[in-house]
């Protein structure tokens, strides 16, 4: 499990805005979360990646294997980095994955920043093999730890090289996990968010019972001018609203649309 939250405005934004300072926050929920479907802390790592346009098309990116609440170097960066264009999560490992920074979301390649809430049951025994085996030899050969997120995310990837639209090559990854594991009967729980620093598109989906929470704020009051995606709501705004189970959210900064994935 993981907590996300990500920002895509006109005006830029703090990292801290965003991950520390709100009320009900990243850094909050992650001793403190109030609508996970398992697991009671997000202590198993957490990171940040912004977009900084006068440095190139790839986004900056910082990732640790500790708690958000003891990284002072993050507390002190934070506040004094500013992008329109930010997606930050904090990391609940799924046992049996231990704590290390390939796990640790978002991950990124090229100009992509991706997160995933949720998770794959029984990954590494049921489904690993069959959804490594259908990358390509660029993205099997990336792989550096052992996560359902990163999998996903290399199979995300070569749905990007085919279509550019990050929307509609979510939607076709969520898809594809989807039918692997239920022909391998397993579960799978997939609130992913991939973003180019332009654009950003999320889905919320579950394959069996409730899909993890997620929710889209425009133009609010801590956020002027902006959309702010969240597993949870970050303040008490009655702007916020709930993604619906089964859709696609995309943002630009033309607005939010909304389809079903099925």
């Amino acid at each position: 499990m993981c907590r996300l939250a990500a920002y895509l405005g006109g005006p830029e934004a703090t990292v801290s805005s965003l991950v520390l300072e709100p009320p009900h926050s990243l850094l909050v929920q992650s001793h403190a979360p109030r609508e996970m479907l398992s697991g009671t802390v997000n202590a198993d790592g957490f990171g940040a990646g912004w977009y900084v346009p006068w440095a190139g098309e790839e986004p900056a990116l910082y990732r640790s294997t500790r708690p958000i609440w003891s990284d002072r170097s993050f507390a002190s960066i934070a506040p004094r980095t500013r992008s329109r264009c930010i997606l930050a999560a904090v990391r609940s490992a799924t046992p049996p994955l231990v704590a290390e920074e390939s796990g640790t979301p978002p991950f990124s390649s090229g100009r992509y920043l991706f997160a995933h809430n949720g998770a794959i049951e029984g990954f590494q025994r049921k489904v690993m093999r069959r959804l490594r085996h259908s990358l390509s030899d660029e993205s099997y050969a990336a792989l550096s730890g052992a996560t359902d997120s990163e999998t996903v995310f290399a199979l995300l990837l070569d749905l990007l090289r085919e279509n550019e639209d990050p929307g509609a090559a979510l939607a076709g990854t969520a898809r594809r996990v989807v039918e692997l594991c239920e022909e391998r009967g397993a579960a799978a729980r997939l609130n992913l968010a991939v973003t180019d620093g332009e654009t950003m598109a999320f889905t919320r989906l579950a394959s069996r019972g409730r899909a993890d929470s997620l929710y889209v704020l425009e133009d609010g009051a801590a956020f002027p001018q902006a959309t702010v995606v969240a597993s949870e709501r970050l303040d008490g705004d009655p702007k916020w609203r709930e993604v619906p189970e089964g859709h696609l959210l995309s943002v630009s900064g033309a607005g939010i649309t909304l389809r079903p994935l099925s």
